[in-house]
């Protein structure tokens, strides 16, 4: 029963699509136009052009050929002797082993992401004031923080320029005195 069901669900988007794309168009008998019989009509138009034609033949035995000369990791096969692959496999062995132990370490840990009070700090969606709340929060944090970069900014300007007075000033001291500086 449940698919006589789905087929009917399915006939009916089909036809909903079928008006969609055609509208109240009608074949030369009077019947609504079908996309499924227009495509196997299309398609055997095609096969019957195809088996007329040796050329047309012929390339679809190499059609599998062609897809395998397309496929990026062919010319890897080709170019690439498998001693080569195993070079470049052992000289990133390290990488693989610690990325391997990280990803060991994430799966030992899974259990405490979702544990209960993990669970119980995240706001339900339905709590939009949270959600307002936590959005305060980020934005005044946010400013903190641009705030302290400004000052931040400032500060290395006068310090940058003093530096650089200091430097002048030391310079003309030692022209005065007549000591070369070594560089």
């Amino acid at each position: 029963m449940d698919k006589k069901l789905d087929t009917d669900s399915l006939e009916i988007r089909v036809q909903a699509l079928e008006n969609r794309l055609y509208g109240e168009r009608r074949t030369k008998s009077g019947k609504p136009v079908k996309c499924a019989e227009a495509l196997v009509r299309i398609q055997g138009g095609l096969i019957n052009t195809a088996n007329k034609r040796e050329r047309v033949k012929i390339l679809h035995k190499k059609i599998e050929d062609l897809m395998k000369y397309l496929d990026p990791q062919f010319t890897d096969h080709i170019t690439l002797p498998d001693a080569m692959k195993l070079e470049f496999i052992l000289a990133e062995e390290d990488s693989l082993l610690s990325e391997a132990a990280l990803l060991e370490q994430v799966n030992n840990l899974q259990p405490l992401l979702d544990s209960t009070h993990i669970r119980a700090t995240k706001i339900p969606p339905e709590n939009k004031y949270g959600d307002f709340f936590l959005q305060d929060q980020t934005e005044a944090q946010s400013q903190e923080v641009k705030k302290l970069f400004e000052e931040y900014n400032k500060m290395m300007f006068l310090l940058s320029k003093q530096f650089t007075q200091w430097d002048e000033t030391l310079r003309k001291m030692e022209e005065a005195k007549g000591i070369r500086l070594v560089e």
